[in-house]
């Protein structure tokens, strides 16, 4: 009977794995809608360099494959071009390339109207390739939503979609689980992990009739907690909707170019119909002559090298900044960084390494700090808090000699308790220390270490108080340097954290940053974020945690920790830290500010250029080989201007 059941079991395992595998038929549909319009290009270029190739020997053969070259090419671009003539009743310059490289074709120059879809196949290809990139998916914010949850009726247990709860629920939260809803708790103590939320590096106690929210992580106590909040209406969604809000606006210059490339489009048209109309009648042109001049026209003022004026010079300085730990995941983050006034930084695992470290060792009644540690760390040995495991590193990093403690017990929220050397220690918050060891000196020191955003251990035995320990978050290396930098450069700077006022301002005045906003929830950061933009204009945000990603969104540009950030973070932000050395930002913003001045000098470049084009063809008549030359030469150029943005700056 077992064999039976087991070979059932193995059977459904092996239908549930084969379920989950993706077919080729999947595989291949991904693959072309990631990489589509990129083949199509590759392909594209294949077919002219081989019909070129055969020009000699069949010029049918030749035809056949520029006009296949045509189709592969230009499909991706025609179908755009045609939804916006026939669905938004528009033109747009889709249609005006396709337009220009028929009517190459049409008087029988095939190679230079195939050259001009191809080019802007591939300029297609790598937009919609930056596109992707700079995409801000939010499934990572999803996926630490959680699914289920585990409610608790008249002393049963039912695990039940977390759709399905109420407010007034009572759900059972057990160690290390993900809460399920924003609720208060009714029943038992924990420390709960909610950095992903508010930033606060430390885990923060929670007992009864205390808040705590959906997709925080539990600690060692199990928590009986009442639903406040529905599903849609916890703060956890209310981050996902503030990222997809913030995703779907449009930012300025973006509406700029979509007006700009439909007047373009119309204007292009427009005049190329009247070439071809008007000539024959007023100056008694013959149609073929009136066409072939048109035909020039739509060649020479296609923007071919208006188009390449960008995307060359955008892609050389990803390219670059890549090599230097700066992974950029669109063009349009360039402009906006170079423009950017004000920058914000997260504190907790951004201008912070974000784990607690030991500051401070005071030892006390008689005892000597290495000693002290050593107790310290030997009771703190069979503990999982993050306080306890940086004292217990602090021990380790000092080569001290640990022993285990008997008769340990965890009184959650408050510290812990254990046998060792025949006497009961305890180790945990001032509140734990018991009332008569109290002393006016011992509580200077208490209030001193903690206005400096320390958070305070007192370890206590029969005979009184032992030793005080402080811990913090401590600023990364670099961080000091790089306000300094970024103040230099005419930058202001802020620090917006969900941390506690004090432990925010002594991080704030080591990293030497005047604009200290603390205790904000991820909404609040949010505002924080507008408000800075009203105030300076463009505005960069910098982060690492889930709470970041709604304000990494709202501003101008969102720079998300690559090592240290969740993947929330580093899908909504538009520049990755891929070494989380946030001294690069400066040099990231000198970088956007020369590949915009490389930008100009090439859009300037091309204007002047498609400008002396159409006079040469109205003034004295211009061959269409010529034109395409100088068409392909003025790109060719941009795009070479655009290439020197790969070599590395000297450093300063």
């Amino acid at each position: 009977m077992m064999s039976t059941l087991e070979s059932l079991d193995k059977k459904a395992k092996k239908k549930e794995l084969a379920e989950k595998q993706p077919t080729l038929t999947a595989l291949i549909k991904n693959a072309m809608e990631r990489y589509g319009e990129a083949i199509a290009a590759l392909v594209s270029g294949i077919l002219i360099a081989a019909a070129w190739g055969i020009s000699g020997a069949s010029e049918t053969a030749s035809v056949i494959l520029y006009a296949t070259a045509f189709i592969v090419g230009g499909f991706a671009k025609a179908k755009e071009g045609l939804h916006t003539l026939f669905v938004e009743r528009d033109l747009d310059v889709n249609l005006l390339m396709i337009a220009a490289a028929i009517g190459a074709a049409s008087i029988g120059y095939w190679t230079e109207g195939a050259v001009l879809i191809f080019i802007f196949a591939l300029s297609g290809a790598l937009e919609t390739y930056t596109m992707d990139r700079s995409s801000r998916d939010i499934s990572a914010l999803m996926g630490m939503k959680p699914e289920t949850a585990v409610r608790y009726v008249n002393g049963e247990e039912t695990v039940v979609a977390i759709e399905s709860l109420a407010v007034g629920d009572i759900v059972v939260v057990k160690p290390g689980e993900r809460i399920p809803a924003d609720g208060i708790v009714v029943e038992g103590s924990s420390a709960v992990n909610q950095a992903s939320i508010t930033g606060e590096s430390i885990p923060v106690d929670k007992n009864a009739g205390e808040e705590v929210f959906a997709g925080t992580i539990n600690g060692q106590g199990a928590l009986f907690i009442e639903v406040s909040r529905q599903g849609e209406s916890t703060l956890f969604a209310k981050i996902i909707r503030l990222v997809q809000e913030a995703q779907s606006e449009k930012p300025a210059s973006q509406q700029f170019m979509e007006r700009f490339e439909r007047i373009y489009a119309r204007a292009i048209i427009a005049i190329c119909l009247l070439l071809i109309v008007l000539p024959p009648l007023v100056f008694d042109w013959s149609w073929e002559q009136t066409f072939y001049k048109a035909m020039v026209f739509l060649v020479v003022a296609s923007p071919c090298a208006l188009v390449a004026s960008i995307m060359p010079a955008t892609l050389s300085a990803i390219s670059s900044s890549a090599r230097r730990g700066l992974l950029f995941k669109g063009g349009a983050h360039l402009e906006n960084l170079a423009n950017t006034k004000a920058i914000a930084f997260d504190k907790t695992g951004t201008l912070t390494i974000g784990e607690p470290q030991v500051t401070d060792l005071i030892a006390l009644d008689g005892m000597d700090e290495s000693e002290m540690l050593r107790i310290a760390a030997s009771l703190e040995s069979l503990s999982e808090h993050p306080l306890a495991k940086a004292i217990v590193k602090k021990a380790k990093e000092q080569q001290l000699t640990l022993e285990r403690p008997a008769a340990f017990t965890t009184h959650t929220g408050w510290g812990i308790e254990a046998q060792w050397a025949g006497e009961t220690w305890k180790i945990g918050k001032p509140g734990f220390l018991d009332a008569h060891y109290r002393t006016a000196e011992l509580d200077q020191l208490i209030s001193r270490l903690e206005a400096e955003g320390k958070t305070v251990t007192v370890m206590h035995h029969p005979a009184g108080a032992a030793g005080i320990i402080a811990l913090r978050d401590q600023i990364r290396p670099e961080a000091k340097k790089a306000i300094a930098a970024l103040q230099k450069a005419g930058v202001a700077v802020a620090m917006l954290t969900g941390d506690q006022k004090q432990t925010a301002e002594a991080i704030a005045k080591e990293a030497g940053i005047d604009h200290v906003y603390a205790e904000l929830l991820p909404e609040e950061k949010v505002n924080m974020v507008k408000q800075l933009r009203e105030r300076y204009g463009n505005v960069a945000m910098v982060g690492d945690g889930v709470n970041d990603a709604p304000a990494l969104a709202t501003a101008n540009v969102g720079i998300a920790m690559g090592a240290a950030g969740s993947d929330a973070a580093l899908e909504t932000a538009n520049i990755v830290l891929l070494k989380d050395d946030i001294g690069k930002i400066a040099e990231a913003i000198t970088l956007g500010k020369r590949t915009a001045r490389i930008v100009k000098q090439n859009m300037i470049f091309a204007i002047s250029v498609i400008a002396l084009l159409i006079a040469a063809n109205f003034i004295e008549g211009l061959a269409l080989p010529l034109g395409v030359v100088g068409h392909e030469g003025s790109t060719i150029l941009v795009i070479l201007n655009g290439l020197r943005l790969l070599r590395q700056p000297r450093e300063a």
